[in-house]
């Protein structure tokens, strides 16, 4: 029998193979976002947003362009933006018939003293890359800058020597403003529509460690029951979802063991959640993401590049990948037909990939 913890060979996905199962099966089109890597270079295909006109803008943190936009046959629509040089997560919001772009920089920027080797020597001034301070800004649907969110010690919600290096963000119906720290000190911030903080929450060391998060990565709120939203935050390091109210009250905690899990995309009934690592033996192991879907009971219905979900007495068993599909899946976006664009961390400045919903 196959181990299916046990890596393999990682394999470049094939164009035209099908992957998943039951209502979720796709056919991955490797050749959807390919682009002349001369004139338009990424280096990690970060996150997704779908704007009102139905083009696909992804941010990526190659120093030449941050934003790349694509129409649903992939073809390049326009490519834009340097002064994002940790581009990291974006939101599309529609504000009385107006398309705006809010989007994330982690602080995390390609070293201009790369020594060409380290890319894990985090602490190292010559490592690929090198934090910084990060932010958050919000923007015209063509570029042009409105206001950004800076540390928060400005606010009086840190303290100077606490890192701020924000990784997600999402926006209620009043316009309020949630953004994840997860690179910095892992809390949640919650603003107002203008920018002007209100709360956080989170952190470590918790007297009640259901408050606790650990690599707060991605975030999104879940609209499912109409009258009671819900904001739904990755604890990434921790392999779990935790659910709070908008005010930052906690609800519960959707365990993802095995997975690496990154915050949820909503679709319908489903939401999406890429994963950027297994976890294997207390280790996340390179290379071994996948997406996973989960139902309306926040169950696990399918896991695309990775093997099924199994439950034993309503408990989800561990999630690995089965090394034939991703290296790191970072963000998804999922269209209107339900096709899903992916993109990918370190997988060598790979063009994002569409995988082709098919209908049963």
């Amino acid at each position: 029998m196959q181990n299916r913890h046990a890596p393999q060979d990682t394999a470049i996905p094939v164009h035209g193979d099908i992957i998943g199962n039951g209502d979720f099966q796709y056919r991955i089109n490797s050749h959807w976002g390919k682009l002349d890597a001369e004139t338009t270079p990424v280096e990690n295909c970060h996150d997704f947003a779908i704007d009102s006109q139905g083009r696909i803008i992804m941010v990526t943190d190659h120093p030449v362009n941050n934003f790349i936009v694509y129409d649903k046959q992939g073809n390049l629509l326009d490519a834009w933006g340097t002064e994002y040089p940790g581009a990291h997560a974006i939101e599309v919001v529609n504000e009385n018939g107006e398309d705006f772009i809010y989007v994330v920089d982690c602080g995390w920027v390609i070293n201009r003293h790369w020594d060409g080797k380290s890319t894990d020597a985090w602490d190292s001034p010559f490592n690929k890359v090198v934090p910084q301070a990060g932010f958050v800004a919000k923007l015209t649907i063509d570029g042009r800058l409105i206001f950004t969110i800076g540390h928060p010690q400005t606010v009086a919600a840190y303290r100077p020597d606490m890192p701020f290096r924000p990784t997600d963000i999402t926006i209620a119906a009043n316009g309020d403003i949630y953004i994840t720290d997860g690179y910095g000190s892992d809390f949640v911030l919650q603003y107002d529509s203008q920018g002007r903080f209100i709360r956080c929450w989170g952190g470590h060391n918790n007297t009640d460690s259901r408050y606790n998060l650990n690599n707060t990565h991605g975030i999104a709120i879940d609209n499912r029951q109409v009258d009671n939203p819900i904001l739904v935050v990755s604890s990434r390091a921790d392999q779990c979802l935790k659910q709070f109210s908008l005010r930052g009250e906690y609800l519960g905690c959707i365990d993802t063991p095995g997975a690496w899990i990154h915050g949820p995309v909503f679709y319908g009934n489903h939401f999406y959640a890429a994963v950027c690592w297994s976890d294997i033996k207390g280790k996340n192991v390179d290379d071994s993401g996948f997406i996973s879907i989960f139902d309306s009971a926040n169950k696990v219905v399918s896991n695309l590049g990775a093997h099924p979900a199994e439950y034993i007495h309503e408990k989800l068993q561990p999630m690995c990948s089965n090394w034939q599909v991703f290296k790191h899946v970072h963000g998804l976006c999922i269209d209107d037909k339900g096709n899903i664009y992916v993109g990918q961390w370190r997988a060598n400045q790979s063009y994002p990939i569409k995988l082709e919903k098919i209908n049963s």
